[in-house]
């Protein structure tokens, strides 16, 4: 490795160099209880050695808890309110316009991984959905690309080329779990030939949508992960895992989709016109969540405003109604890319906008999904013990690189 071993500052937080390659994994839609129950099923060896020897610690994911807001924040280490991506989507007051989160225009700070890269560091980030390569590749003058597009990656836009051939797999679907173990064997065959300083590994959570913890889906996929998580220790990786976010059913109790289409009730009662509802889960990516969370921002007018809080708060199924000052302090969200209103559902219960704007036609097993509270928390191991960790101290899926680099017992 070439490199400086001075510690890096990026967004007030200071990073020690890492002495031996160091590896993030971000698990998509891991809740704990995934991993307790693939070890009492027994299929995770590496994971049972490492949590008898470091143990395990438990973290709280960004509000929302969806995909981009909190990759973001564990790849700058910082909250929304810092780096700017508070959903997958968002209205764009300035434009007047309804868009994806994907821009790195829209980022407000920079990643560890480029700043680590500037310094000198052999820095690779693999990502399973391509929606977020350019914003964990921002700046980043290493290794970026996605699963979803392995095939189309060029030295020019990612750093490298060849990826097939480098993974040994055929390019995954994306709707499968093929796609987060085209992550894992690309971090081993990256760890194999390029050892890099720091490298950071993203999943997808298509098998957390479609299997709850313990069902035979999802022990097969926790098993797989283990896996590919014993071969990179065994190449002398220092590993930190954590997820974006938890996942919970979203049914009724004949397993139907309980939800509450907002933008209907909102229309029905104040008048069409009057609110602007906005869904941040919304993605490209659709099939296993129909766009439905448990997590949502209001426009009002100066007329619809006062009675929003009211007529949603009474609603079965809404756990909070904020406003937007208060939503921005609470979840550490930037004030200005959220609405008048923020809402949050209970553990069952997602929110729509129109039953014609969801297709669920290809919800072939009940709606599990997540954006509020009850997916907050998550995993937080390591395969080395920590050091120098209050046991006060809250901590948060962001703080894993902080947690690795700066408190992993064999790398200090």
């Amino acid at each position: 490795m070439t490199h400086s071993q001075q510690d890096i500052e990026v967004n007030g937080r200071r990073y020690a160099w890492p002495l031996a390659p160091v590896v993030v994994v971000c698990v998509d839609g891991c809740e704990p209880d995934y991993l307790v129950q693939a070890r009492r099923a027994g299929v995770t060896p590496w994971l049972d050695s490492v949590l008898s020897q470091c143990g395990a610690r438990t973290g709280d994911s960004v509000v929302p808890s969806f995909t981009n807001p909190n990759n973001v924040s564990i790849v700058t280490g910082v909250p929304p309110s810092v780096h700017g991506i508070c959903g997958n989507y968002f209205y764009d007051v300035a434009n007047g316009r309804e868009v994806m989160m994907n821009d790195p225009a829209y980022l407000r700070a920079p990643t560890l991984l480029a700043a680590f890269a500037e310094a000198g560091a052999v820095v690779a980030a693999v990502t399973a959905k391509d929606k977020l390569r350019r914003l964990l590749g921002h700046g980043l003058r290493g290794i970026c690309f996605s699963a979803e597009k392995a095939d189309q990656a060029t030295v020019a836009d990612s750093g490298i080329d060849e990826v097939l051939s480098l993974v040994g797999r055929p390019l995954p679907s994306v709707y499968s779990a093929d796609l987060s173990e085209f992550v894992f064997a690309a971090g081993v065959a990256l760890l194999q030939t390029r050892r890099p300083d720091l490298m950071y590994l993203s999943t997808t959570d298509y098998v957390q949508h479609k299997a709850a913890p313990g069902t035979a889906e999802a022990n097969a996929f926790y098993a797989m992960m283990d896996g590919y998580l014993a071969r990179m220790d065994a190449l002398g990786a220092v590993i930190g895992l954590t997820a974006d976010h938890g996942m919970s059913a979203k049914t009724d109790a004949a397993g139907q989709p309980q939800v509450l289409y907002l933008q209907q009730i909102l229309d029905e009662s104040l008048g069409t016109g009057s609110t602007r509802v906005i869904l941040p889960i919304t993605d490209p990516y659709v099939v296993h969540h129909g766009a439905l969370g448990s997590f949502a921002t209001i426009y009002t007018t100066a007329t619809s405003g006062s009675s929003v809080r009211d007529l949603l708060s009474r609603l079965p199924g809404v756990a909070q109604v904020l406003p937007r000052d208060e939503a921005a302090q609470r979840f550490e969200l930037p004030v200005d890319r959220i609405g008048d209103w923020v809402v949050l559902g209970d553990h069952l219960t997602v929110f729509g906008t129109r039953p014609d704007d969801h297709d669920l036609s290809a919800l072939d097993v009940p709606l599990r999904s997540h954006g509020g509270l009850i997916e907050q928390k998550v995993p937080l191991l390591f395969n080395r013990p920590l050091q120098g960790v209050d046991a006060s101290r809250r901590l948060r899926n962001f703080d894993v690189f902080d947690l690795v680099l700066n408190h992993a017992f064999s790398s200090s």
